[in-house]
């Protein structure tokens, strides 16, 4: 692991002013420890009462000297849901879709269950298989395709740059038995967000890059998201991504920045900067993206199961330490990892990038939770951060 280093952008102060504050060293502490703990390189970027506050630790690849930038591009994972989920959202504004209508009416090719409803694909409770696997209570492990994780991790690396057909994951998930009822039960599943995709372009008649474009990377200038499709191409700036894997007995590690992301079609497969993620979630928390009750509809927390945290539609609500509410999603592409948190009303935000060397063990795993807890805690602490003086 290089030596620690860090990056501390100038602070925009809310009334207008700028300057380094010296009462927010423990963002600076947060994110040299989070590198500390085994990333490569984080970056924070943080928007409150204080104002703006950008700052970045560690490496932009092993073995370098130099820093990650603080607004270069990551694979954001599954931060892509709340896109897909604010599509849709969209289109039920429009009245082109109804929540609580069959999924069914827009996709008969697909035989999907009649009783599965728009708002199930949205917020998880459809039941059906995840075309990734699924692990069950008992321990029960039934793979789907290729995964960077567990028994398939071989298999994926060396097939990274292979393309799937979004129709072929969700016909792999439907010839396998549905996890639960529909409506019945939680269950985090990438089948889901596959078909909100495939309803996004069955009902508009164009790619979901094309609405994701018209709808919100146009109105709000993200000039930094990008939906690659198959395409394993990043473009500059960005962290480099690896993976660690046995070899005839010996750890290899090998750079997968590269990669086809197509087998995570409409749940993962994005690429966006930290600017254009707080844009995003800053807007779509404030209101300039949904009409207010629809909003309210997509942050309504169904139980999930997991402590302090709902799933509502594209998003988590999440209680903190501190008794307050904030409306997040987080992701993780292989060797790439996203933070996106906002307070209702937008006016707080948290967007953090993290790059790592991955393995199928997931090994980063207990580092990655510590580090959403750490800032977290940090941002969303149930107090004003303001400005020394």
């Amino acid at each position: 692991m290089p030596e620690t280093t860090h990056e501390i952008i100038e602070t925009r102060y809310s009334d207008g002013t700028t300057g380094v504050d010296p009462e927010r060293p423990e963002l600076r502490k947060a994110i040299e420890e989070i590198v500390d703990s085994g990333f490569v390189g984080v970056s924070l970027r943080v928007h409150d009462d204080l104002g703006e506050w950008a700052g970045s630790a560690g490496a932009a690849e092993l073995g370098g000297v130099a820093r990650p930038l603080t607004n270069g591009q990551v694979r954001i994972g599954s931060n892509t849901k709340t896109f897909t989920a604010t599509l849709v959202l969209r289109l039920v504004a429009e009245g082109r879709i109804e929540l609580d209508a069959p999924a069914a009416h827009h996709l008969p090719e697909l035989v999907l269950d009649d009783r599965i409803t728009v708002r199930m694909l949205l917020q998880h409770t459809s039941g059906m298989f995840n075309f990734t696997g699924e692990v069950y209570e008992d321990g029960t492990v039934v793979p789907g395709i290729p995964i960077p994780y567990g028994a398939t991790g071989k298999e994926w690396l060396e097939n990274r740059f292979r393309s799937y057909q979004p129709r072929e994951l969700v016909e792999l998930a439907l010839s396998k038995p549905a996890r639960f009822e529909p409506g019945t039960g939680w269950s985090y599943s990438n089948t889901n967000y596959v078909l909100a995709r495939l309803l996004i372009e069955k009902v508009t008649g164009r790619t979901v890059a094309e609405e994701t474009r018209r709808l919100i990377l146009e109105p709000l200038g993200l000039s930094g998201t990008v939906l690659p499709d198959a395409s394993p191409e990043i473009l500059e700036p960005f962290a480099r991504a690896y993976y660690r894997y046995e070899d005839s007995g010996e750890q290899r590690t090998i750079d997968v920045t590269r990669q086809n992301p197509s087998w995570i079609a409409g749940g993962g497969d994005m690429i966006s900067t930290l600017q254009d993620l707080h844009t995003f979630i800053s807007a779509l928390l404030g209101g300039r993206l949904l009409p207010a009750p629809l909003l309210a509809e997509m942050c309504i927390p169904h139980p999930t199961g997991i402590p302090n945290m709902g799933y509502g539609l594209g998003v988590f609500v999440v209680n903190t330490e501190h008794g307050d509410t904030v409306i997040s999603h987080n992701g993780a592409a292989v060797g790439h990892a996203t933070l996106m948190y906002g307070t209702p009303g937008g006016t707080k935000t948290l967007t953090a990038a993290l790059s790592c060397v991955d393995d199928a063990g997931l090994a980063i795993a207990p580092a990655f939770l510590a580090a959403q807890r750490t800032l977290l805690n940090q941002v969303f602490r149930g107090e004003p951060m303001g400005k020394a003086g």
